[in-house]
């Protein structure tokens, strides 16, 4: 994998999870909480979109890439 791919990777991964934080703390998550226990599906799939993007980004990253 390119080396620039696992970097906008680990940085889109890691603004996924910014986002996936803010909206796990937002009011229709807390409305979510309240009814069903849970928050919000996009905030949780925000946050597994983030980790999986970080993961693959530093794996990425680390393994140092292929060059063409």
């Amino acid at each position: 994998m390119n080396k620039i791919v696992s970097l906008a990777l680990l940085a889109g991964g890691v603004v996924l999870m910014i986002v996936g934080i803010n909206a796990m703390n937002s009011f229709s998550s807390d409305v979510s909480r309240f009814f069903t226990g849970s928050p919000t599906d996009k905030a949780v799939w925000m946050l597994i979109g983030g980790i999986v993007a970080i993961v693959v980004g530093l794996m990425g990253t680390l393994r140092g890439g292929k060059h063409a």
